[in-house]
């Protein structure tokens, strides 16, 4: 009984969490289909209808149901899911693989989690102004507050998360319940007017659609994508919920209340083809619309704050794995780990989400612009997928290619018709996905190139333990804590306190923290300590390793430190030595990568979080000592 109610609430939880983007895209995207004003206009016709309600289906079924659900979730990293797990199983299969090809996969797939983060800018703006628009079916005469409430809503939604999602997060899962009910009731109620529209489940007509009216049908597909928007989400919250429960909410409620609604537009439109305009509210009796066009604010309010949580996780993901500088990282819960706030991305996602509500001012307008992201990131994800089906499950090439030529096609088809409407706003999020590509590309190599000059700078470890051995240095009581990227050389700051103050502790831990590109690290293997040959200086080497999605916190490693390796250190008598680097251009020098990179990198690492707040050291037991470094 207790792990019934347990899948339940994992259940409702997914409900609230990873489905939110997926099941708002009713509210825009036959409205944008059949939008006038596009480019590629689609008149409105049965056959017309029934080929935009039959893709949009089909569309559904392959890229979420068998891309996601029956393959990619299968792909996971200890549990987890997202882009960020496949990069890591890919650099796995890179060090046992030598070959070019996994090195250039995971560059793509770090190309499609940079794409995330232009996704992440839209999905808030486009979900909550379509939202808001039902106003100017349920109350015209406000219909010109449209943006100003949008900019609103959006901007208490961001100021609220350095609060944390918890206490609200608890109601995501029934208001969501709520708006799938609803959603499916109002299709039911638009079925009735022309059942007739059943037939577009039929692949015929999506077929016929596309490729019998080529030159109409496949500028649709710009249009149509946006109804598997948030697919990503189902695998990238995979390690929160688990297979299992996002599958069954996916199969048993999820898409057959957005079915339904489509299927309910469909017949609405073909009965009255004036209610194109706005379909989704016009489903509704007129009674309900009010009510509706609230129930839909906060559901896209739930899309929006998924979407942002998941850019804090891929952000703290991609610096864990060093691809991203130290960011701030703000925990939110005492409870939930991964419940985190990062101020930086925060406040930049604001900046960008507005500017976009600002400058499109429709949902209609802004739509251009969003299916490129999430096409590109899909077909990525697909690769990936079956490059990992291959090398690490030897799948037979055969039903390689049998499964990845037709899922391929539909990606490729939907990423090309995306690609035609580059000068009407797709390029935005591909500029942000390349800018953000550029920054973690730079920030990777800049980190490579800065520590090989540290470690010409700061000198072997061993052989600075060996000269401290031959001195007769004082030996002052407590423990000095010494932070260091490695085992291989000696840290600055122990480095400076013997040359300065000429003394040591009377007990010397240099603890260096590795993040390995696995989710968790079990407790069990967390530390690995060396006594450096010479156990009676009492000056030691801790490996402290951790997850991507674990919290390096030094001060806990301590009592660890007594259990596991008989390590006992007072914890009154404590000190903490962080070694810092300041940045510097130096001219002419170069290290193969250009300028213009390093001045980048640079400017990038700006952004570090402050160490003692990352490793969650005490302030008043914490010395930091400098260092400056040319490149």
């Amino acid at each position: 009984m207790n792990r019934k109610g347990g899948q339940t609430a994992l259940a409702l939880g997914a409900l609230g969490v990873v489905f939110g983007d997926i099941g708002t895209s009713p509210l825009y995207t036959l409205d944008t289909l059949f939008n006038p004003s596009d480019p590629h206009p689609v008149t409105v016709s049965a056959v017309s209808v029934y080929g935009a309600v039959s893709s949009i289906f089909w569309s559904g079924l392959l890229v979420v149901t068998v891309t996601y659900v029956l393959l990619v979730m299968r792909a996971d990293n200890d549990g987890e899911g997202g882009i960020m797990a496949l990069i890591t199983l890919i650099r796995r299969l890179g060090r046992e693989n030598r070959k070019a090809v996994p090195q250039v996969l995971a560059l793509l797939g770090v190309f499609g989690a940079a794409l995330f983060f232009g996704d992440s800018m839209i999905t808030p703006a486009i979900s909550v102004l379509s939202a808001v628009e039902g106003v100017e079916v349920a109350a015209p005469s406000v219909a010109h507050l449209v943006v100003l409430i949008t900019a609103l809503v959006l901007l208490v939604l961001f100021l609220l998360q350095r609060l944390g999602t918890g206490a609200v997060g608890k109601l995501f899962g029934p208001i969501m319940f709520c708006w799938f009910v609803s959603i499916a009731l109002c299709g039911i109620h638009g079925l009735v007017k022309d059942p007739a529209i059943l037939k577009a489940l039929s692949p015929v007509y999506a077929g016929e659609f596309i490729f019998g009216h080529f030159t109409t049908g496949f500028f649709t597909l710009s249009a149509v994508v946006l109804s598997v928007t948030g697919a990503e989400a189902l695998f990238a919250d995979m390690g929160h919920f688990g297979r299992k429960p996002i599958t069954r909410v996916w199969l048993l409620l999820v898409w057959p209340a957005v079915t339904l609604d489509y299927l309910g537009q469909g017949a609405l439109v073909l009965h009255d083809p004036k209610a194109v305009s706005n379909p989704f509210f016009l489903l509704a009796p007129s009674w309900a619309q009010l009510p509706l066009v609230i129930l839909a604010t906060v559901a896209t309010v739930i899309a929006s704050q998924s979407v942002i949580s998941g850019a804090f996780s891929v952000a703290r993901q991609a610096a864990q794995i060093g691809y991203l500088p130290r960011l701030r990282i703000d925990h939110t819960s005492e409870e939930h780990i991964g419940q985190i706030y990062v101020p930086w991305i925060n406040w930049a996602l604001l900046v960008a989400v507005l500017a976009l509500v600002f400058t499109f001012q429709s949902s209609n307008a802004l739509a251009y612009a969003y299916g490129s992201a999430v096409t590109g990131t899909i077909t990525i994800t697909t690769l990936l997928f079956f490059y990992i089906a291959r090398q690490r499950w030897h799948w037979r090439k055969r039903w390689i290619v049998l499964a990845a030529t037709p899922l391929l096609i539909v990606d490729v088809l939907f990423f090309a018709a995306n690609m035609i409407k580059l000068v009407h706003g797709a390029w935005l999020p591909f500029l942000v996905g390349i800018l953000v590509f550029t920054v973690m590309a730079t920030w990777r190599k800049g980190r490579s190139v800065v520590t090989g000059l540290r470690k010409t700078s700061e000198g072997p470890l061993q052989d600075f333990v060996e000269y401290l051995h031959t001195q007769d240095l004082p030996r002052v009581a407590g423990t000095g804590i010494f932070l260091n990227r490695g085992k291989e050389t000696a840290p600055l700051a122990l480095r400076a306190n013997v040359e300065h103050n000429h003394v040591l502790h009377k007990n010397v831990l240099i603890i260096s923290v590795e993040t390995l590109p696995v989710p968790h690290v079990p407790v069990a293997e967390r530390l690995e300590v060396d006594d450096l040959g010479y156990i009676e200086d009492r000056i030691y080497h801790v490996t402290a390793r951790f997850g991507y999605k674990d919290t390096p916190n030094v001060p806990e490693l301590l009592p660890l430190l007594a259990e596991q390796h008989q390590r006992v250190v007072n914890s009154e008598e404590i000190s903490y030595f962080l070694s810092t680097i300041d940045l510097h251009l130096k001219p002419g020098v170069r290290h193969d990568w250009n300028r213009w990179r390093k001045r980048l990198f640079i400017t990038t690492s700006r952004l570090t979080a402050d160490a003692a707040e990352y490793f969650q050291l005490p302030r008043e037991r914490t010395v930091i000592m400098g260092s400056r470094i040319e490149i």
